[in-house]
């Protein structure tokens, strides 16, 4: 699960490079981390790198919630669709502070207006809550283009976010005996 105003699915970036910020999840597709039909991309909106970046995000399977769908469907319908994408398979959450306003996390190298609130991703964040989650990351907060200090703030908040959404789940996994754990894992 993927919180952005960028897609991350360039082939190259930044005059032909491979891997970079802009890359991970084309290569983690390709490389077989990822399945991109498990796969949900919520916030995008603004600029594109390359031309096929969302192409070819969609025409492998990522189910992406355009800003405009997001605000048309609200937060609960969002985070509905995402639970029904991912399933009940393991699942990693990543959240990139672009996602968000600018008003709210100005401290990002690429801020495109136009995104969704704090609270509002709070409410998303929240309703992870009894998902098969196995880790999550805050990605893009660049403390020296935020002087207030709000954008390290947000990070924090969202990282804390995450967490409280994973710990059930990490709890319940080590609850499974060996044999149980084995099973549900062969049978994802």
């Amino acid at each position: 699960m993927h919180f952005d105003a960028h897609s991350d699915t360039s082939d190259t970036y930044f005059g032909g490079e491979k891997y970079t910020h802009g890359t991970p999840f084309r290569r983690a597709i390709e490389e077989g981390l990822v399945d991109p039909k498990r796969m949900i991309q919520i916030g995008i909106r603004g600029s594109m790198y390359e031309r096929d970046e969302k192409d070819w995000a969609e025409s492998v399977g990522i189910r992406i919630v355009h800003i405009e769908e997001y605000f048309e469907l609200g937060p609960k319908a969002v985070i509905a669709e995402a639970r029904r994408i991912v399933g009940d398979g393991p699942t990693y959450v990543s959240f990139d502070v672009d996602g968000l306003d600018p008003v709210y996390a100005p401290g990002t190298g690429t801020p495109e207006i136009g995104g969704y609130s704090t609270a509002e991703a709070q409410q998303m964040l929240r309703g992870l809550a009894g998902l098969d989650l196995v880790g999550g990351d805050v990605v893009e907060v660049a403390p020296p283009f935020d002087p207030s200090g709000n954008t390290a703030l947000v990070g924090a908040t969202m990282m804390f976010e995450i967490l409280c959404a994973l710990a059930p789940a990490v709890h319940r996994r080590k609850q499974q005996t060996p044999a149980k754990r084995s099973a549900a894992v062969d049978a994802k």
